[in-house]
């Protein structure tokens, strides 16, 4: 499973901008126009030719199975109208902020990933779909990446954003419970939780930055003598007879996530993280994205 994430990481980084560039504001203008089309006719043709429909996907409507995203602002009760907007505009902010921090490639296969996530879930079940709980994984994806990162509360109460994620997180749950004491068989409860599920497989252990230090896994502390512990001294010309078994070629710097080293790439600049228990490597695109390791 490591080795399956270290591949993941070096494709992403391979094509770190290849994808829809500005995804979220691509989403952001076709719910405005879908909304926009829905109130010129109050017959709302529009949305029922986008919104998720089961039945008619599998009647061959495939489209249904990505176009729900753009119907967000229908989704919503009338009155809740102008804080979706709102939501709309912070949703396409933190999409901005996870592209500019992991790349197009990335952030378009977390999007797609959480989409059909959602359409598997719908068509098993046979529920209708929205987007609501996967635009709000966005915020819990900023709030893991950058969770020291302060928000204004209500524009004007500096919070930081994993406190709000903790609140985003407490209301999923109280969601949950609630579906699951109205109907337990139904199996709509589980429905909120498939957008997690896709936040998990993403981020892995790394969901631990929402939560304190104290509470984190720390591995046990091995006695570590050294390289030169036993009086060996070091050999200047230690790469000239250096082979490997798989043909790495020798190097300086090695990121301890993707893997990169300065030999495979000389224009990637390193640095080693002073809050790590040891002396760990990082390249410049994992060296403020990574568990510390204790």
């Amino acid at each position: 499973m490591k080795d399956l994430r270290k591949n993941f990481e070096r494709f992403c980084l391979k094509n770190r901008n290849r994808g829809i560039p500005n995804l979220m504001l691509v989403i952001a203008i076709g719910n405005l126009i879908a909304y926009a089309l829905s109130v010129i006719d109050p017959s709302r043709v529009v949305y029922r030719f986008l919104c998720f429909s089961p039945s008619k996907i599998l009647q061959g409507q495939v489209w249904r199975l990505f176009t729900y995203v753009f119907t967000y602002l229908l989704d919503v009760p009338s009155y809740y109208l102008f804080l979706a907007v709102v939501s709309l505009f912070c949703y396409y902010q933190f999409g901005k902020m996870l592209e500019s921090y992991w790349g197009v490639c990335r952030f378009n296969l977390y999007y797609l990933t959480g989409v059909l996530l959602c359409d598997l879930a719908g068509l098993l079940l046979g529920y209708n779909v929205d987007s609501t709980d996967l635009n709000l994984s966005l915020f819990l994806a900023v709030a893991t990446l950058a969770p020291e990162t302060r928000m204004l509360l209500m524009m004007f109460i500096p919070i930081k954003i994993k406190y709000l994620a903790w609140v985003d997180l407490a209301f999923t749950a109280v969601n949950v419970v609630l579906l699951l004491l109205s109907g337990p068989l139904s199996f709509y409860w589980l429905m909120p939780l498939v957008p997690l599920a896709n936040y998990f497989l993403f981020f892995g252990s790394d969901v631990q930055n929402l939560f304190p230090s104290s509470w984190r896994y720390r591995r046990p502390k091995q006695h570590n003598p050294g390289p030169y512990a036993t009086g060996a001294k070091p050999n200047p010309n230690w790469a000239k007879g250096y082979q490997s078994k798989t043909g790495e070629r020798p190097y300086r710097h090695k990121c301890t996530v993707c893997g990169r080293t300065d030999t495979d790439y000389p224009n990637l600049e390193f640095r080693y993280c002073s809050k790590c228990n040891g002396y760990y490597c990082y390249c410049m695109d994992h060296i403020n994205n990574h568990v510390h390791i204790q």
